[in-house]
């Protein structure tokens, strides 16, 4: 079947592309002012940000302070986070949930009716505001109701495939209606990517299948540089063998881990904190009980609940209890939880400054898809959510200051565009015979998982660098089990793999480039911080079909680099 190719008939002031906390929050912020329409690969609830558990953190206490948060964040960042970014967040972080509670949100509750926080690791204060353990699950639906009072546009189920440009801006996205198979051009003034991460690139994830890297990889198309991407967030507690997330805050609640001899074995690691120490440093602690044989059947820990309680268990934990129970055949009531760390954040992404801006004008990051950098080589739990209604909101803001007085772009440019992208998606249609983008896409996940993990080396890494440079070989020969376009899911996996391939190639260079450990990132080869070399970001930027790589000092503030204990 030919693709249609339908002349460019939309423009809009402003794109967002994402339909996650982030992107509704900038559309919610811009919407009254301006012509704004959010593009969406599944409906937005469907949207990654639903699947958030734990919390989301501020400041509320009195006890607490924003400086405070600020340090735990700039600490658990092993001091690569930017300072002033952090300021930005942790001094906007109560009124965040605030002014999400005062739309409708149901925080769990105090006895006297106070917003609920638990304690979460690496925080000096239980800091962490919470919804029982749905709490993405409420922010989101509550936020999806004011995007809709607000009349926000929706293009939903439609599949953007690619940024388009001028010498001088953005131009506007390509995009495939996926229920109609048709390419379509859409104009704006200025796009915002809000696509959140890239965890698909690896086998292990807590990460929902749409999280695919798309707006990462269609800004390295265009010019614009990754930053930190080496950075990839292991979470210590998955469920064996779904990988599905079990909340940090069953351990905020008092959850143990236990290997197979039953004992406590974050002593060994965490002295202090314990089960609540940074996520860095727990998945690294349950990945060495396990590469040294103290796990069980050699692959996996034990969280432990069950001196905590039914009652307890079943007010502050009930999703948790049911996802172990539906997937695992465990109650968590009776039998402790079988856990591994998995592939769950992604701390690089697109490089902006704290207003979202990148280095092609009228293009705008934020959320998980972007790099402040906020979370430097280490995010806190609590801190995503967070993050998605702070800057949301101000690179809302920064948007409507770009956008206002500007021009139209010119059509044509975006036409184009389109018609490129028809004949690049044809061409995979129309070819008869050739490589399996399902078998390239399994092969992709068993290679991260096992050489880019949550250890590396030097060896391991430069046999994945290989092995993915040749995946992307194959991967050029890709044929579909059919040809026609409306809901061919197959067409999507296969331009979805594309973004994936790019990503991994990315995060094995940079992994490769950075000789210490720091953070998230461990290498068995350079086991120590080197702050003479390596206090930096790294960039990736493609030029000419070559990846440029390079490093730019972080912003350094108020809190003095120092050793990272806990």
């Amino acid at each position: 079947m030919i693709l249609e190719v339908l002349k460019t008939n939309h423009s809009h002031d402003v794109l967002v592309v994402g339909a996650g906390l982030s992107g509704l929050r900038v559309a919610i912020e811009l919407t009254d002012q301006y012509d704004v329409a959010v593009l969406t690969k599944v409906h937005p609830l469907r949207s990654h940000s639903v699947a958030a558990q734990g919390g989301i953190n501020a400041s509320l206490n009195p006890e607490d302070s924003w400086e405070s948060h600020a340090f735990d964040t700039v600490k658990g960042s092993d001091y690569l986070a930017d300072q002033d970014v952090v300021e930005v967040m942790t001094k906007e972080a109560s009124r965040a949930v605030i002014e999400n509670e005062q739309w409708g949100t149901a925080f769990s509750r105090t006895e006297d009716g106070r917003i609920a926080q638990r304690p979460f690791g690496g925080a000096a204060y239980p800091r962490t505001c919470y919804a029982a353990d749905k709490t993405g699950h409420n922010l989101l639906h509550t936020t999806f109701e004011q995007a809709l009072r607000k009349g926000v546009n929706f293009y939903q189920e439609w599949f953007v495939t690619s940024l388009v440009k001028s010498e001088k801006r953005v131009c506007g996205v390509t995009a495939f209606e996926i229920a109609s198979g048709e390419i379509h051009g859409f104009t704006a003034k200025a796009v915002v990517l809000a696509t959140g991460g890239f965890g698909r690139v690896y086998g292990h994830s807590t990460n929902a299948l749409i999280n695919t890297g798309d707006g990462a990889a269609m800004a390295l198309r265009a010019g614009v540089p990754l930053k930190d991407m080496e950075f990839v967030q292991f979470h210590p507690t998955t469920l064996v063998p779904s990988s599905i997330l079990i909340t940090e805050g069953a351990r905020g609640e008092g959850g143990y881990l236990v290997n197979k001899e039953y004992k406590r074995f974050m002593d060994a690691y965490a002295s202090k904190d314990m089960e609540l120490a940074p996520r860095d440093i727990v998945a690294r602690a349950i990945q060495t009980e396990i590469n040294e044989g103290r796990g069980f059947d050699d692959y996996y820990v034990h969280l432990d609940l069950r001196h905590l309680g039914k009652t307890k268990i079943l007010e502050r934990l009930p999703g948790i209890r049911e996802i172990s129970m539906f997937f695992a055949d465990v109650d968590p009531i009776e039998e402790p939880i079988p856990v591994r760390p998995g592939q769950h954040y992604s701390m690089g992404g697109i490089h902006c400054d704290k207003d979202g801006v990148t280095p092609l004008s009228g293009l705008f990051a934020v959320g998980e898809t972007a790099c402040m950098s906020v979370h430097g080589a280490n995010r806190l739990g609590g801190n995503s959510l967070l993050e998605t209604l702070v800057f949301g909101r101000l690179v809302g803001q920064k948007v409507g200051v770009h956008v206002s007085g500007l021009g139209d772009v010119d059509e044509c440019i975006v036409d184009d565009a389109a018609f490129a992208m028809r004949v690049k998606i044809q061409s995979i249609l129309l070819r008869e015979s050739g490589e399996s983008h399902a078998e390239i896409k399994e092969e992709l996940g068993r290679i991260m998982d096992n050489e880019v993990g949550v250890f590396r080396d030097q060896t391991t890494l430069e046999s994945a660098l290989k092995a993915i440079r040749f995946l992307k070989e194959r991967y050029e020969n890709i044929a579909l089990p059919r040809c026609d376009t409306k809901f061919n899911y197959s067409l999507i996996r296969a331009l979805e793999l594309e973004n994936l391939l790019c990503l991994a190639e990315v995060i094995t260079m940079t992994a490769l480039m950075r000789r210490e450990s720091r953070g998230a990132h461990w290498r068995l080869d350079y086991g120590t911080r080197d702050d003479e070399n390596f206090l930096k970001h790294s960039l990736v930027t493609l030029v000419d079909d070559y990846l440029k790589t390079e490093y730019i000092d972080v912003d350094l503030g108020q809190f003095e680099v120092m050793e990272r204990k806990y």
